[in-house]
């Protein structure tokens, strides 16, 4: 059974009174440093489905991380549980060439409070915090993030860092169901052009920052230094147990 009050102690929160924006962005903020982003199922070939209740147990009884859908589509659920106005919306990655990957496969959430705000406990290394939409800047840890409209109905979210923009995602305000992510969900599970079906990558926010394991190489950014360290299989497994609660099934992984 899904309950709201379990999966707010699994990030250490506790439920509000009221629903202001620092509500929000303390929610965001702790669920973001205490489940983490990852791709550990999609590596290993165990299926991922879009039921609710099926991400539910494992990200708060099985104390793992997920990728977006998962992410995003529990905390939206529980944002609504307890009253935010939110809902799911679709956007369009940039990758690192500067292309765009395929077309609405990432999802994210829109809250509607004195004004929208864009939130995403899904992305990776980004923002911890709501960002609103209309071109006010936001700055944590990660970099200095605002939200333009580029064109009617499309909005863009981009981050500063050291002086360099970077363009994250484009986002329309078109509400989604989980079910609407079905074809992202799979394309990002099996298909070679997907960013998560090449090797493990695991992160969480910090209060400093983030720490961040990709493949063998664990970073751990504080106050926006990065400190990498090379690890081996051993050191992997007990890092994922110390740093972000995970312990996985031993079994190997089914083959290609």
């Amino acid at each position: 059974m899904m309950d709201p009050i379990n999966y707010l102690k699994r990030f250490d929160a506790y439920p509000v009174d009221e629903n202001f924006l620092q509500d929000l962005a303390r929610l965001q903020s702790l669920h973001m440093q205490h489940i983490p982003f990852e791709n550990l199922d999609v590596i290993r070939k165990v299926p991922i489905y879009l039921n609710l209740e099926t991400i539910y147990d494992k990200v708060v009884n099985q104390h793992r991380g997920g990728y977006c859908y998962e992410l995003n589509g529990l905390f939206c659920w529980l944002l609504q549980e307890i009253g935010f106005d939110a809902k799911m919306i679709s956007a369009t990655v940039m990758k690192p060439d500067g292309t765009y990957a395929k077309k609405d496969t990432h999802a994210a959430i829109l809250v509607e409070l004195d004004t929208p705000y864009l939130v995403d406990a899904g992305f990776g290394d980004s923002t911890i915090s709501p960002i609103p939409l209309g071109g006010e800047r936001a700055t944590d840890n990660s970099g200095t993030y605002s939200i333009d409209e580029i064109e009617p109905g499309v909005h863009q979210l981009t981050r500063e860092n050291n002086g360099e923009e970077k363009v994250l995602y484009r986002f329309t305000l078109d509400e989604k169901q989980l079910e609407d992510f079905h074809e992202g969900c799979i394309f990002n599970q099996v298909s070679k052009d997907s960013t998560f079906t090449h090797d493990d990558i695991v992160t969480r926010a910090t209060p400093e920052g983030r720490i961040t394991l990709s493949g063998l190489t664990l970073t751990r950014t504080i106050n926006g230094e990065k400190h990498k360290e090379q690890l081996t299989e051993e050191d992997k497994m007990k890092v994922l147990e110390k740093e972000f609660g995970i312990v996985l099934n031993t079994k190997k992984p089914l083959p290609n």
